[in-house]
């Protein structure tokens, strides 16, 4: 990013896939609505759709397999799988640490998001205490039009007493990204589907997760610490050097890592064989295919594992505060 980067005074987020990762919390609900009707969701449709208005996204849904349903039907019959789904989902890495930081150094803070304002408030409440750092919450069905508008960003930034050109949004989703470009704010993607990673180039910068912000960079208070996250990544390999199988993320399993976990971990495993040993993973994705894989351990050409990782690893290991989880 240029040395030149404005200084910005307040940060708007977008709320599902940049702060909970609620599209891997409900990933299956549309393929578990649709079986009953005997259809097959399209992976390429649905990726389309993301981000979308609910009300695009559903009429979409219902011409694209012939459902038999209005969209308020739908929507009666569909709603409780999806409620059920949010309680599973978890803010994505980084998201707590930085909104945490921001509030505390006095940055006003406001979320955007295309969902409508009830379903807002039942994910709010994974946020927990945290929720409140927010002084603006604003809905799809809160404003005209809704992304890749300018509207709600527009009027968040009106809510917070700052000019557009002022703010910083936080985007997974390229809607999303489109309607803050159009508003005048600076925008930093941290896409939810990296297969798609290259149709972002229209924002200033681009993450694969809110662990890589540094809001120096944006002129605002730069973190006090250097410890990104406490949270434990369980893998389970069902052979090497195959793709991991299943992971738990906190205390949530899910069928992979989110997607925004990339990066050198180390940690301590168990092989079938026996015994405990250090390891060393590299969690990453492969572009240089046709078709962009996630790829672990040491095969990905962007993130080979260095002498200085194993290193470093192996000294950190020794340490008691990673040391004692060698038992577990």
């Amino acid at each position: 990013m240029a040395a030149t980067t404005p200084r910005v005074s307040a940060v708007i987020f977008d709320l599902d896939g940049t702060l909970l990762d609620t599209e891997r919390a409900t990933r299956d609900v549309l393929n578990e609505f649709l079986a009953a009707y005997g259809k097959v969701p399209d992976k390429e449709k649905e990726e389309r759709r993301l981000g979308q208005m609910y009300r695009e996204s559903t009429t979409g849904i219902i011409a694209d397999y012939g459902l038999p349903l209005t969209v308020e039907e739908y929507a009666v019959a569909i709603y409780p799988l999806y409620l059920k789904r949010w309680q599973k989902a978890k803010p994505l890495p980084g998201v707590e640490r930085l909104v945490k930081h921001l509030h505390r150094n006095g940055v006003p803070l406001a979320l955007a998001s295309n969902s409508v304002r009830r379903n807002i408030d039942h994910k709010l409440l994974k946020l927990k205490d945290w929720k409140d750092c927010f002084s603006v919450i604003l809905g799809g069905d809160q404003v005209p039009r809704g992304k890749p508008s300018p509207d709600i960003f527009l009027e968040a930034a009106k809510g917070l007493g700052v000019n557009p050109s002022s703010c910083l949004v936080i985007e997974d989703s390229l809607v999303g990204v489109q309607g803050a470009r159009a508003s005048g704010a600076k925008v930093v993607a941290v896409p939810s589907l990296q297969s798609q990673r290259q149709h972002y180039s229209i924002a200033d910068s681009i993450l694969y997760s809110l662990l890589d912000f540094h809001p120096e960079l944006w002129g605002l208070p730069p973190f006090e610490d250097r410890c990104f996250t406490n949270r434990t990544i369980i893998l389970e390999f069902p052979d090497r050097p195959c793709n991991f199988k299943e992971s738990s993320y906190g205390d949530c399993t899910y069928e992979y890592v989110p997607d925004q976990i990339s990066g050198i971990f180390f940690g301590w495993a168990k092989p079938e064989a026996g015994g405990v040993s250090r390891s060393v993973i590299s969690i990453g994705w492969d572009f240089s295919l046709r078709t962009v894989e996630r790829v672990m351990e040491n095969i990905s050409q962007a993130l080979a594992i260095t002498d200085e990782d194993q290193a470093i690893a192996r000294d950190a290991l020794d340490l008691p505060v990673f040391s004692e989880h060698a038992k577990l």
